[in-house]
């Protein structure tokens, strides 16, 4: 039997995940759970365990928040009942399954909004999924997802199409230990200090700051515990970190037919207080007063133009979709550098992206409304 017609469009908001992230992505979820407008969607939530099982969990902002002395939020495969994802073009049905009984249909998704951070989510892997079965979804597709996730492959193509980026080394998975003595040479030659990094995470989990060739070897030890690809950055002297939050407008264009364009937010500005060395996964979740959000950042207005536009340029060479957080370095001399690129930003209300957009004009519902708005009018397939 046909499913009767929906007034509001069904999204799938899905989150968790198997990645360091985990906690990260639960958080994020639940900023939009909270804000999510329901006289507009019907929300389905769907959490993903770390061993990969999907569940139908509950629509409770509170159970998924990151809270001062409580553990880290987790989705647990007790949660819920398993949720059966569709794979074919002809498919759009979510399906409960439970122990003992025939799986039963939820009805028809229009739209899936992945809030996974890190890897097995916001690195292709679930875009992938989704696009078997031609199911609408928020934010970049495959490739973009995956390369933006790869800080390594992000540098290589930036670089490639002339836009700035520090010097970096990648090292392969083995490399270390096939041949430690000429890795130490490449990332010697960098000069000291550099950052070690796991190639395919973030929330800066796994990175350390390294003084001299003494601490090389345990923060690739690190670095490695997340991702067997690791890069290692040369540190910039004394730069400021600015962030530009991108999204995506639905123009007309000439003959009628409507068209994405990328826009750039203001300026925002991570300003790290003393007694840290960097932005690190504690200063970003666990300590309110370790970092400030300055949004928009007192810079003059040259710089902005140039930080704006050199976010949209990234934007465009990585192929992104709908959204994406494009991070710079701001030297001392005024340069910009690229430094990472982020196609699921966090989503909490007060997490940069969201925040970025707040203070250009569009207020933490609509944002999430124009991300879900983008998602349904994007074609599926090929594109």
């Amino acid at each position: 039997m046909a499913e009767p017609q929906r007034e509001r469009p069904r999204v799938a908001v899905v989150f968790g995940g198997r990645s360091s992230e985990h906690a990260i992505s639960c958080a994020t979820a639940a900023g939009v759970l909270a804000s999510l407008d329901r006289s507009q969607w019907d929300v389905v939530p769907v959490g993903v365990t770390p061993s990969g099982h999907w569940v139908l969990v509950d629509d409770d902002p509170a159970r998924w928040s990151i809270r001062e002395g409580a553990p880290l939020p987790e989705v647990g495969a007790d949660d819920g009942p398993g949720v059966l994802v569709p794979v074919a073009t002809d498919d759009r049905a979510l399906r409960v399954s439970e122990p003992g009984a025939p799986p039963r249909e939820l009805g028809d998704v229009d739209v899936v909004l992945p809030l996974l951070h890190g890897p097995y989510g916001e690195d292709g892997t679930l875009q992938g999924l989704l696009e078997l079965g031609d199911v609408r979804y928020a934010g970049s597709g495959v490739l973009a997802s995956a390369l933006s996730m790869d800080k390594g492959f992000t540098r290589t193509v930036l670089a490639a199409a002339g836009l700035p980026v520090g010097p970096w080394v990648t090292l392969l998975p083995g490399q270390w230990g096939a041949d430690r003595a000429a890795c130490e040479q490449r990332v010697a030659a960098l000069g000291w200090p550099v950052f070690v990094k796991p190639s395919r995470a973030g929330s800066s989990m796994g990175v350390s700051k390294v003084s001299g060739p003494e601490e090389l070897a345990a923060a690739v030890q690190l670095a490695t515990s997340h991702d067997p690809k690791v890069v290692v950055e040369a540190a910039v002297a004394s730069p400021r970190e600015v962030e530009v939050g991108v999204l995506s407008e639905l123009v007309e264009v000439p003959g009628g037919a409507v068209r994405a364009v990328p826009r750039a937010s203001v300026v925002g500005e991570v300003v790290v207080g003393a007694g840290r060395d960097f932005y690190d996964f504690e200063a970003k979740y666990l300590d309110d007063g370790a970092v400030r959000l300055d949004s928009p950042a007192d810079l003059p207005e040259e710089v902005s133009d140039r930080a704006r536009a050199l976010a949209l340029e990234v934007f465009t060479a990585v192929g992104a979709e709908g959204l994406a957080r494009v991070d710079l370095f701001l030297t001392a001399d005024g340069e910009l550098l690229v430094n990472e690129v982020n196609t699921m930003p966090g989503f909490t209300a007060s997490s940069m992206f969201p925040r970025l957009w707040a203070a250009s004009g569009l207020a933490y519902p609509q944002l999430l409304d124009r991300v879900l708005r983008l998602a349904l009018a994007r074609p599926t397939g090929l594109r």
